[in-house]
């Protein structure tokens, strides 16, 4: 149910960004952007998070098989039992992030994040670039 949540919440930001601001608002009109259809810097943000998000649990060392040998996965999990007196807790976030990567549900969860987090930095930048102007 969180899944479709976020999705819907993606889909809805994605919608609004191709669509240039809210109903009965018009921006400024220039050269380069008419301000319909989509902003494809916005869209390449969060292509890019999007992307990095989902290769992120794999390339961390929470793979499908398992936690992979001399990673930061691995790493985690070391420290994880010292701090918890020599066993994993279940529940803690060392499980929770190998259960995303065993599922491969974890990417496309993960993908979700990461184009949010894109458009979040997209729309920072833009926001910044107009207070210098």
């Amino acid at each position: 149910m969180r899944q479709k949540a976020v999705s819907l919440f993606l889909c809805y930001l994605l919608l609004f960004t191709c669509v240039g601001g809210e109903a009965g608002e018009r921006e400024e009109e220039s050269a380069e952007d008419s301000g319909w259809g989509p902003s494809w810097s916005t869209l390449t943000y969060m292509a890019v998070g999007g992307g990095l998000g989902a290769a992120a649990l794999p390339a961390l060392g929470f793979t499908g098989a398992g936690i992979a040998a001399h990673s930061a996965a691995a790493w985690l999990m070391s420290w994880s039992a010292i701090l918890n007196g020599g066993g994993v807790p279940a529940g803690g976030l060392v499980a929770m992030l190998q259960s995303l990567g065993a599922s491969g549900g974890g990417s496309v969860l993960m993908g979700k994040v990461g184009a949010f987090l894109g458009y979040s930095a997209h729309k920072y930048m833009e926001s910044k670039k107009k207070d210098e102007e």
